[in-house]
């Protein structure tokens, strides 16, 4: 197991009564994997975890597993705030079939470094799954800090780190740590490039909801080591990446995959994008449709 390239964090997608929307969440994965995608995230943070409940989980995940056949990693999201709590949800994505998970700093209980290494030790121990790690101090309030890392990396089922943290000196610290059973992805859209040039594995993206071909060749471009490609292309998602953080993920990139013909709105406590970015909205799906029409990578029909 060693998840690189380009992984989408796929957003959940409901109908207009607030179900899963199965179809929607169907042909979002098959546009995925068509356009290219080296793996899936599903039931992370973008694709709404917290408001599924049990039964929506695994239909997520068992028809995300039958569609992908093997094809690509599936990566289940896992990561709750107690250990037991995410060994048992751990477990119960490996039931589902699911080939790693991607387990969270445990948020607002703010472990130490300590509690973090007893914890990741733990779930990947016991969980049943290959764990990757997943640092997002600005939604936890924690940080998952490189020496914890370093310690974690040399865990047999501890196969890499999805790191948020967008700065160029904590991702240095974190690539001395890859090699052939720990992979370093960033987590980051906006620094993704930088990251993947520097030597990342791949990029765990949000964006590439709504524009997998075009988040894909930036990937590639990267990995190869092209720094003018990948700053041109780079250069040409840039607005959409912008328009991802305009609010609370996964606003923004719903509000996308809305006017795609994927799903219609969110679940409380998080509310439809605001009117005021409709119109910027509108500017970056004729921009997406721009990208993807290069690749030949546009969304599929309902």
């Amino acid at each position: 197991m060693h998840p690189s390239g380009l992984i989408t964090a796929l957003a959940t997608p409901f109908d207009e009564a607030g179900a899963l929307d199965h179809d929607a969440w169907r042909r979002l994965l098959e546009w995925q994997l068509a356009a290219g995608v080296q793996g899936v995230v599903v039931a992370g943070s973008t694709g709404e975890a917290a408001m599924l409940d049990d039964g929506e989980y695994d239909l997520l995940l068992r028809t995300a597993v039958e569609i992908v056949a093997g094809r690509v990693p599936v990566l289940a999201g896992t990561g709750l705030s107690g250990t037991a709590r995410t060994i048992a949800q751990t477990r119960r994505a490996a039931a589902c079939g699911a080939d790693a998970a991607l387990v969270v700093a445990p948020p607002y209980v703010r472990p130490g470094q300590a509690g973090l290494l007893a914890h990741y030790r733990a779930v990947a121990t016991q969980g049943g799954l290959p764990v990757v790690l997943y640092n997002v101090p600005v939604r936890t309030g924690c940080d998952l800090l490189p020496e914890t890392v370093a310690e974690l990396a040399t865990h047999e089922h501890i196969v890499g780190i999805k790191e948020a943290v967008s700065d160029p000196a904590r991702m240095a610290a974190l690539l001395a740590l890859r090699g052939p059973r720990f992979s370093v992805l960033c987590g980051d859209d906006g620094s993704g490039a930088r990251a993947m040039l520097a030597g990342a594995d791949g990029l765990v993206s949000v964006a590439s909801n709504a524009a997998p071909g075009a988040c894909r060749r930036l990937c590639d471009l990267a990995r190869g080591g092209d720094v003018a490609g990948t700053g041109e292309w780079d250069g040409r998602l840039a607005p959409l990446h912008a328009f991802c953080a305009v609010e609370p993920n996964p606003i923004p990139v719903k509000a996308l995959l809305q006017r795609q013909g994927y799903g219609h709105g969110l679940r409380l406590p998080l509310l439809s994008l605001s009117a005021a970015h409709h119109a910027e909205a509108a500017r970056i799906c004729a921009l997406v449709r721009e990208l993807e029409s290069h690749t030949g990578c546009e969304p599929l029909a309902a």
